[in-house]
């Protein structure tokens, strides 16, 4: 057990680090004079997400069961934890657990400031956060891992395609929605490309604590979620590639991070479940999914998503979550009852994974609706035009990426 401990301890710290790689991921791909405000909105999700889970999101997410969709209270603010017990989950302690959770919770919100950068007022994103964690991701954790319906009914979901990808890409879609579009100026372009380099990087290597950890232990699991989250996401990247080569006419490097996150995400659900081959027909699906989303469709549908976080978490998780239910083998994970109809079984496990995808979607997209229709009447949404061709830099901190503070 203390080298399963060790083991996630590592992944979590990793897990932890994805989450400022995100931020520089982010922020490199916006205008300059909102660089300052998309690295505060994926960098406040470090604190509000890991109060709100010490306080009741563990409990809600894992302690009880009320009607199969949420936890209960019995671990408010951890008073009844016991830390050291060893957890159902896996081979490690409940603290242990408890802390590689937290990451989890700390990295979803973060991945959908992508689709309303530079349009969302401050303190509005406070509060939809709050409302957002409470309302909709724990009730998913729950669901999905904690003891909830789908778990019960058998869905797969090895690191979090439902939990994580689909309801982040989802929710960006549906802000992004409510929000509307973006009031462009002439000059608005990408601050910095080596940025968008650097949290791609940052984001590879996390994800190795993100999947790998998942196994919840230093095992033959752990390895095999490794290896496919690798094979993966080499073949979204190079599939993106080939796709803008002979598309575009050109290799970019915006869209090598782009398809190297969409591999990414894909894997992520199917990882501990399936093997190489299967790997890499995913990588491939997924990217020409996203990409297709990304150049065709989202131009048609005047939806401003702004960083295409639906476009990459949420077409990729879709397109993961359910090539899991084809894929997943018994051979590979003693875990999977139903061998998916390309690893020697049929097609129940996917049938499963297209309910449970299903579910997420709709949940999530009603939920995310309802939240914001309550918290416009108690708080402005999006900021003005003439604050938006400022910068919300400017009018929503008073901050300069050069460090300049301005003073009214």
């Amino acid at each position: 057990m203390a080298a399963n401990e060790v083991f996630v301890f590592i992944c979590t710290i990793l897990v932890f680090f994805m989450t400022p790689g995100l931020a520089f991921f982010y922020a490199g791909m916006v205008s300059r004079k909102n660089v300052v405000n998309t690295l505060m909105s994926v960098f406040i999700m470090c604190s509000i997400p890991v109060l709100l889970w010490v306080i009741i999101g563990y409990s809600l997410s894992f302690s009880g069961n009320y009607f199969n969709i949420i936890g209960g209270l019995h671990d408010f603010m951890l008073h009844n934890f016991n830390f050291t017990a060893p957890a159902t989950a896996g081979p490690i302690s409940n603290g242990s657990y408890m802390l590689f959770q937290m990451m989890f919770a700390v990295i979803t919100p973060a991945l959908w400031i992508g689709g309303i950068v530079g349009r969302m007022k401050f303190k509005f994103l406070i509060l939809f956060t709050i409302a957002w964690c409470i309302l909709i991701y724990y009730p998913l954790v729950h669901i999905v891992w904690g003891g909830g319906f789908l778990q019960q009914m058998g869905v797969l979901d090895f690191a979090g395609g439902t939990v994580i990808h689909i309801n982040a890409g989802i929710t960006a879609l549906v802000l992004a929605i409510m929000l509307g579009r973006h009031h462009r100026g002439k000059n608005d372009k990408a601050y910095n490309l080596t940025w968008v380099f650097l949290g791609t990087v940052i984001l590879w290597l996390g994800w190795y604590g993100f999947n790998c950890g998942s196994a919840l232990a230093i095992n033959h699991i752990a390895f095999q979620a490794m290896l496919t989250t690798t094979i993966a996401t080499a073949t979204s990247m190079l599939t993106w590639i080939i796709l803008d080569v002979f598309i575009l006419g050109a290799p970019s490097l915006m869209g090598a991070c782009t398809g190297t996150l969409c591999g990414l995400v894909a894997i992520t659900p199917a990882c501990g479940f399936v093997g190489i081959g299967s790997a890499i027909v995913i990588g491939i699906i997924a990217t020409l999914c996203s990409y297709t989303f990304i150049k065709y469709l989202k131009p048609r549908l005047h939806v401003d998503d702004t960083l295409d976080a639906f476009g990459c978490h949420g077409i990729s998780g879709i397109v993961g979550s359910l090539l899991t239910g084809l894929f997943a083998s018994k051979a590979i994970n003693p875990q999977v009852k139903f061998s998916g109809i390309f690893a020697g079984g049929s097609l129940h496990q996917f049938w499963i994974q297209l309910l449970a995808t299903t579910f997420s979607i709709v949940f999530v997209a009603i939920m995310v609706f309802l939240i914001v229709l309550v918290l416009k009447h108690v708080t402005k949404m999006r900021v003005t035009p003439e604050e938006e061709t400022r910068g919300l830099d400017l009018s929503e901190h008073k901050e300069r990426i050069d460090c300049d503070v301005i003073n009214d």
